[in-house]
């Protein structure tokens, strides 16, 4: 009897040293319709975007170059905000397509990513070939500025972390699916990849405060700052595709 109790009394304290516990799958496309998304600062859906064979869509006819790059049709899911989560969605865009996932969105700026971190989704193998990136990479003074940058690729924590050294990332071709996993705590953010992790990094932490402060985030105050926030898809000028989009909260 005195063994049995202690067996059950180190099991419940192996149970409070580790309080995290995930809920359920919330489905945040019902597959059918845009219930529960809108335009980022609107409260309609952008036009473009529909709910069409299981799958959330953003259709245009035409590739928008990214010299011609104007934006402003960046979808949020509004039901709720979620601060720790995890998100799992799958995707694909067109050859020299270019779209994000934002999270921890708050409205009222120009974009979400003034304030917002992304995970970027990019056809890494195509897209210079479509579109000059000179110019803007000239403003970081990368050295090889026609060059697609690591910061700019898929799975990055866009213009703060690149993907790990050693990492062997699989990113299918564009056109095909991949599937894309974000992991937030506040003590640590994971970023996967078709069942790769890619990067990890403390939010807020020393090294995430040097990489904001000395790169493209110079200039908005605002970014990283918020704890909580809504998720957001990002129009960067091609046509996307979403589907099985669903998130966990992480509670304690």
């Amino acid at each position: 009897m005195r063994c049995f109790l202690l067996i059950i009394a180190v099991l419940f304290i192996g149970c409070e040293s580790n309080p995290k516990k995930e809920s359920n799958w919330i489905f945040l496309f019902d597959g059918k319709t845009t219930n529960g998304w809108r335009g980022y600062n609107s409260n309609e859906i952008p036009p473009g975007w529909i709910a069409k064979e299981g799958m959330l869509m953003f259709e245009r006819k035409d590739l928008q170059l990214e010299q011609d790059y104007e934006g402003g049709r960046d979808l949020i899911y509004y039901k709720e905000q979620f601060d720790e989560f995890e998100l799992y969605l799958e995707w694909k865009i067109p050859p020299g397509g270019n779209s994000g996932i934002f999270y921890h969105v708050q409205e009222g700026y120009n974009f979400p990513g003034e304030a917002s971190p992304e995970y970027q989704l990019i056809d890494d193998v195509n897209y210079t070939k479509i579109h000059d990136v000179t110019e803007y990479n000239k403003s970081f003074g990368e050295s090889e500025p026609e060059k697609l940058q690591d910061w700019q690729k898929t799975g990055a924590n866009y213009a703060m972390h690149t993907v790990s050294e050693g990492v062997e990332k699989v990113l299918f071709p564009a056109g095909e699916w991949n599937s894309t996993r974000i992991i937030f705590t506040n003590e640590n953010v994971e970023h996967w990849l078709n069942g790769v992790k890619l990067l990890s990094f403390v939010p807020w932490s020393e090294e995430w405060d040097k990489l904001r402060n000395s790169g493209k985030w110079n200039d908005y105050p605002d970014y990283g700052k918020y704890k909580t926030g809504y998720i957001s898809f990002q129009d960067h000028g091609s046509s996307l595709w979403f589907r099985n989009i669903k998130l966990k909260k992480i509670v304690y």
